[in-house]
């Protein structure tokens, strides 16, 4: 079987094919990987290169990094038959505030690599809440320090992340100087996927040229003000390292909503899972009852009060999208409940017209019997 190697294709993923029995018609199927998500087309590599193909009409919605099956549709034409299951995907809440809808970032990825520069000041609660969701996609977690060359301030920056993302790997990284760029590769073993993830002007598209050794993303500057950047990466896109192994590169995140993110609240707190289990009582609310472990903590100051704050406001944030999420399964259960209530009244009205009608019929004949 042969698949995009430089894309990632392994053995290991000739397995997944295999395992996956084709669809009916498509058996000289062959395998492929989506490179990336256009307006009306999806880019897929194949063993024989990239093609833009349409959207399939059925089965899931592709995500830059699905493995897909490359058949032909019924006018003979090249088309994606069939998008295999994903062992990683990683997922955020769509950026707009109403929704509770979860938008697929990337799927298939080894390592999230949460990107960090030290040319403006570490905001904490953003770093907990990218590693929480790198944490809940089934992939390996990495913080990777950028821009260390500009900033004097880089070895605090350092510390700081490295004390919060406890259990994380962090590689300090200058892109313009070249530092860093060989531990980082250490991390991707071949045939790997590697997605960056950070705010605009990370230095994300510097880092993605330096690594692959050629310009192949634009970079742009930061504004002096308040060290945002522009987004010079517009979709996400898979791009080709030595060695086999495959970098995605995202559009700069201003925000990143959890979507039903538990296991990588366990992960990224569970020092407070342990403290949990050390209150007085097992229903502790964690506020003013006696014996609470986590009052203790913070009295004694060996919890941060800040890491408690982000995580009462993480958890706030997952119990308002489950309800959101119930609210929306009680709507629809309303209605197909409405819908089954007038099917069955409609039918009873119809039953009872039925029974009336031949109770009038009867009582019409029986009355042409006795005239007679």
């Amino acid at each position: 079987m042969q698949g995009p190697v430089e894309y990632g294709f392994t053995d290991k993923t000739a397995d997944l094919f295999r395992a996956h029995a084709a669809p009916d018609g498509q058996e000289t199927a062959v395998p492929g990987r989506v490179v990336r998500l256009d307006r009306n087309r999806v880019l897929v590599a194949s063993a024989e290169g990239l093609l833009h193909l349409p959207y399939p009409h059925h089965g899931l919605v592709p995500a830059t990094g699905d493995w897909v099956r490359l058949g032909h549709n019924n006018a003979g034409e090249a088309a994606v038959v069939e998008v295999l299951p994903r062992h990683s995907a990683l997922s955020r809440k769509r950026a707009f505030e109403a929704s509770s809808e979860e938008q697929i970032l990337g799927s298939n990825i080894d390592i999230v690599a949460v990107v960090v520069p030290v040319d403006r000041p570490l905001t904490h609660n953003r770093l907990e809440r990218t590693l929480v969701a790198a944490w809940d996609s089934g992939a390996t977690p990495l913080v990777v320090i950028t821009k260390a060359d500009l900033a004097h301030l880089a070895d605090d920056v350092v510390g700081e992340v490295i004390l919060q993302a406890a259990g994380v790997d962090v590689v300090t990284t200058s892109a313009e100087q070249g530092d860093g760029l060989e531990e980082l590769m250490q991390h991707i073993p071949q045939g790997a996927t590697l997605v960056l993830l950070g705010p605009s002007g990370a230095g994300k598209s510097t880092l993605i040229n330096a690594l692959a050794g050629r310009d192949i993303q634009q970079t742009g500057s930061v504004r002096a003000g308040d060290g945002k950047g522009k987004h010079t990466t517009t979709s996400r896109e898979l791009v080709p390292l030595a060695g086999g192994a495959v970098l995605m590169d995202t559009p700069g995140v201003r925000g990143f909503g959890l979507f039903d993110a538990d296991e990588g609240m366990e992960e990224m707190f569970g020092d407070l899972e342990e403290l949990f289990s050390k209150c007085r009582f097992t229903d502790c609310a964690h506020q003013a009852e006696p014996g609470c472990a986590v009052q203790e903590a913070l009295a004694e100051e060996t919890l941060d009060h800040r890491r408690w704050a982000s995580y009462l406001k993480l958890q706030r944030e997952l119990a308002a999208l489950a309800r959101k999420h119930d609210a929306a399964a009680r709507r629809a259960y309303q209605r197909e409940w409405h819908q089954k209530v007038m099917s069955a009244d409609r039918g009873q009205r119809a039953a009872e017209r039925y029974r009336h009608d031949q109770a009038e019929e009867r009582a019409g004949k029986g009355g042409k019997r006795r005239k007679r």
